[in-house]
């Protein structure tokens, strides 16, 4: 014998249910749904190491699209906005911030110094454009999480711009409270066979070393 209750027809519960219960049910499936359809940004920002430049596909081959594909497999739902500029000067990457940040992003990767480095620019020139980018970043949208990349400038430029240079990266993590990757091209800068004959861009195995180092540092913030 069927049960009485099994006859009751699906669209017939709704008059069942008292008003007030009937709101709150309505109000929790569309919080799920919501919940469930929302797609977080993190975004790259940052120069041609960001921009994958010299790859025959750096949609696919970058290291920031190789995060998309970790993220893909991970079931996380976040997409990944590559903002890399090839020749991109923190300076410029001051200019045009404000721009890239018209879009709402919860993750925000700041990659940029290494063109001021080749040009000998002033370190505290760099710095400063840098602390400028984060402030930008932080009285657009407080609540996102920023993480700075580490990068070297070339041995050539002498020991003290050298040291001046790398400490821009340390100090700013210090002084702003954000996420330090120590070194971008850990593993890959200086090794020929990582690079490009450039010997400055990471070729195709390159940037998938550089997406387990930049992995390692974002995945807890995800």
């Amino acid at each position: 014998m069927q049960n009485p209750i099994d006859q009751i027809p699906n669209r017939a519960w709704c008059r069942l249910l008292p008003k007030p219960w009937l709101a709150f049910v309505s109000f929790a499936c569309f919080v799920v749904t919501s919940c469930a359809a929302e797609v977080k940004t993190v975004l790259f920002f940052g120069d041609s190491l960001t921009a994958g430049y010299g790859l025959e596909d750096p949609s696919t081959q970058a290291f920031p699209a190789l995060i998309q594909k970790k993220l893909d497999d991970a079931g996380l739902p976040w997409r990944v906005v590559n903002a890399g500029l090839s020749g991109e000067t923190s300076a410029g990457g001051l200019r045009r911030v404000d721009w890239i940040l018209r879009q709402r992003v919860e993750v925000f990767v700041l990659e940029l110094g290494g063109n001021d480095g080749l040009r000998g620019l002033p370190p505290e020139t760099t710095r400063a454009n840098l602390q400028a980018i984060i402030d930008r970043v932080r009285e657009k949208s407080p609540a996102t999480k920023i993480v700075l990349a580490g990068i070297a400038a070339p041995p050539n430029m002498g020991a003290d711009f050298t040291r001046a240079f790398a400490a821009i990266f340390p100090e700013l993590t210090e002084k702003n409270g954000v996420t330090l990757i120590p070194f971008l091209l850990e593993g890959v800068g200086g090794r020929p066979e990582l690079n490009q004959p450039d010997g400055m861009h990471p070729n195709v195995q390159g940037h998938a070393i550089v997406a387990e180092t930049v992995w390692k540092v974002l995945q807890p913030l995800l």
